[in-house]
């Protein structure tokens, strides 16, 4: 898979670890969240565009690079997505946050959506989807159909953790997305959670059961 980047930094990988603790409490894991979220910012903003820009230093005048546009936009998938937005305006504040609301069918687990709100003009944005859990991968490919469906055009998705099952199916969808995962776990169980995954994100981001 091409467009499929998997982390092995070790200050990624350790912190997924504490997070999958099940002793990791909500304060813990939130910030966790968004720590591990903006280590990955930085690799999968690697190529936003720079311009030249003229600076005054205390010594000289000169030009020197600086983000072309600052045409970004954070889309998180509700609710747990909301987890890793702070990661990621911790690098760069100017970007825009649109929300796409989906639930999952208790009994076929596909998505259906709720609420979808992207920023505007969508399509000239680099847009990073954001959900920490890609599992079957129904709620991530349903997010990106939306957002090419509003005219979103350069689109990357980021996970914390990722069976499988779930990658596969999202890198086969839209292989013209950039996936990045933090960690690749091993697979889904009979009612399509991760294993060994790290529980519910949203439940044990926002402390709900």
């Amino acid at each position: 898979m091409d467009n499929v980047m998997i982390f092995d930094h070790p200050l990624i990988q350790h912190k997924i670890s504490i997070l999958r603790d099940k002793s990791t409490g909500t304060n813990e894991f939130r910030a966790l969240t968004e720590e591990i979220a903006m280590l990955m910012g930085y690799e999968a903003l690697r190529d936003l565009p720079l311009e030249d820009v003229k600076v005054e230093t205390p010594i000289e005048t000169c030009m020197t690079p600086m983000i072309a546009g600052r045409k970004l936009a954070v889309v998180p998938i509700l609710r747990a997505g909301l987890g890793m937005v702070s990661g990621i305006l911790a690098l760069v504040p100017s970007a825009k946050v649109g929300h796409i609301g989906l639930y999952r069918d208790e009994v076929t687990h596909e998505p259906h959506e709720y609420y979808c709100k992207l920023p505007s003009p969508i399509e000239e944005r680099t847009i990073i989807v954001t959900d920490p859990m890609l599992a079957t991968g129904g709620s991530a490919v349903t997010a990106v159909d939306f957002i090419k469906q509003h005219g979103g055009r350069k689109i990357k998705f980021m996970s914390i953790i990722a069976a499988p099952e779930g990658l596969e199916r999202l890198s086969k969808a839209h292989p013209d997305v950039q996936i990045y995962v933090g960690h690749l776990d091993r697979c889904l169980n009979e009612n399509a959670y991760i294993c060994p995954g790290l529980g519910d994100a949203g439940d044990r981001i926002f402390g709900t059961k």
